[in-house]
């Protein structure tokens, strides 16, 4: 049991400096300093990544790869469509490469990029702009601890650099 507390496993809280690499291009970063904090098991983090940290313990680093099933997905051709242009905001040029949110049916708002625009309409690409890529990630642990009861009826930290 003493063994678990020292490494990567479900329900614990990981403290994980990473950077994201795609396509040779450094996305994202956190050094331990501002270290993201997750429970490990509950989905915190995308798929591929949590399994591969299993057993890691503080301070151990780690180049994982991830591929884009395991990731963002892949590509979805029928999450392009189309949209006039006179349905674009009134303060809104569509042009290619715009990041939008777009309102969503249920309230929640969706991430669309512009891919092409004609005399009308304009395609939009509701993919992650992500999907479709693989993730190569330069992990770190930084700390770890058992989640409390609370944290995990909840599913997510508490307290500093987590969730309230």
């Amino acid at each position: 049991m003493a063994n678990e507390a020292n490494s990567v496993a479900k329900d614990m809280v990981v403290s994980l400096a990473y950077k994201l690499i795609v396509d040779g291009e450094v996305l994202d970063e956190a050094s331990d300093k501002d270290a993201i904090l997750f429970i490990h098991g509950h989905r915190n983090i995308i798929p591929g990544l949590e399994k591969e940290l299993i057993g890691m313990k503080i301070g151990e680093t780690k180049s994982v790869k991830v591929a884009p099933k395991d990731g963002y997905g892949d590509k979805d051709q029928k999450a392009i469509e189309e949209l006039a242009l006179d349905e674009f905001p009134k303060n809104v040029k569509p042009k290619v490469g715009l990041e939008l949110e777009m309102p969503g049916d249920d309230g929640h708002g969706s991430y669309a990029r512009v891919v092409s625009v004609g005399e009308k309409s304009a395609q939009l690409d509701f993919n992650h702009p992500l999907a479709g890529k693989e993730l190569n990630f330069e992990v770190k642990v930084v700390e770890l601890r058992p989640a409390t009861s609370e944290e995990l009826s909840h599913g997510h930290v508490h307290g500093p650099g987590g969730h309230h």
